[in-house]
């Protein structure tokens, strides 16, 4: 998730408990089980809901994608923010939503680097 968290050393603050009362929405920063390994927990960003086609490109480089795919009812596309280098819908594909275990709501530690995540993404029909 660099730039916006280190793989070692920062704390986040997850919210559990609003998964509960809230949608989940494009841009937000969640926790999820691993869909290759469920015993690891990974930090990603939601990039697209139930119903939403996604232009798919695995190197992760910036050409243009002959890849399509529609995100499945009850599942999300996630990805990380270090697209180059990151492990994220593009290898595992759809990740079903009862994987995500919260919503990242601040970055707590190092204090000097004190984040409160708001979903900086705007979304165009």
């Amino acid at each position: 998730m660099l730039p916006t968290l280190a793989v070692d050393g920062d704390w986040i603050l997850e919210d559990r408990l609003s998964l509960r009362f809230s949608k989940l929405v494009r841009g937000e920063l969640v926790t999820a089980k691993s869909p290759l390994d469920p015993r690891r927990i990974v930090c990603k960003r939601i990039i697209g809901l139930p119903g939403d086609v996604i232009c798919v490109d695995p190197t992760g480089q910036t050409t243009a994608s002959t890849e399509h795919v529609v995100v499945p009812s009850g599942h999300v596309w996630l990805s990380g923010d270090n697209f180059s280098y990151s492990r994220d819908s593009r290898i595992y594909g759809p990740v079903p939503i009862a994987l995500i275990q919260g919503k990242v709501r601040a970055k707590i530690k190092p204090l000097r680097g004190f984040t409160i995540y708001h979903n900086p993404v705007t979304y165009l029909d």
